[in-house]
């Protein structure tokens, strides 16, 4: 009897309505297509979509340089996700100003993508207002800071450009 009550809270339980807790929209499963950056991702019948309240360092693009940690974030960002069944819950605005849906990706076993990758050091908090999961990336933050993972480590190694280098011969 208890298995088939467990049974039926867990079969309740995996029915998904569109709101959740705290006021948030749950998409239905959607299949990432391709890993833009650090934080944005492509997603099957929606578009790009940008990880709601954190940012990760950007990739150079043209003259731009890349900044150290971008493309680990998008590698990493990228191995949670490609081609992988997420969900997508959104709260306030829907779009960023580049027309982008905001949203905090959950995969289907439950991994808090956004928090996943501020635990590790490659993204930090950006919330500029309260969000529903803001604690939850707050105790993240303050983890890779504590391990001083990624960003929150000893400063990356920067190649020197091989213009500037100097020869010891020749005067």
């Amino acid at each position: 009897m208890q298995i088939l009550l467990v049974w039926l809270v867990a079969a309740v339980a995996a029915i998904q309505t569109p709101s959740v807790n705290g006021g948030l929209r749950r998409s239905a499963s959607v299949v990432v297509r391709a890993v833009i950056d650090g934080d944005t991702i492509d997603v099957a019948t929606i578009g790009r979509v940008r990880l709601l309240g954190i940012d990760a360092p950007e990739i150079g693009y043209g003259l731009d340089t890349t900044a150290p940690f971008a493309r680990e974030a998008r590698e990493r960002l990228a191995s949670f996700v490609l081609r992988r069944w997420v969900r997508l819950e959104q709260e306030g605005p829907a779009l960023d100003v580049y027309g982008r849906q905001l949203a905090y990706v959950v995969r289907e076993d439950g991994l808090f993508v956004n928090a996943a990758l501020v635990r590790e050091g490659l993204a930090r908090i950006s919330a500029r207002r309260p969000l529903v999961r803001l604690d939850e990336l707050e105790r993240a933050e303050a983890e890779a800071q504590s391990f001083r993972r990624g960003m929150w480590g000893s400063a990356p190694q920067i190649p020197g450009t091989s213009y500037t280098h100097r020869s010891n011969g020749g005067r």
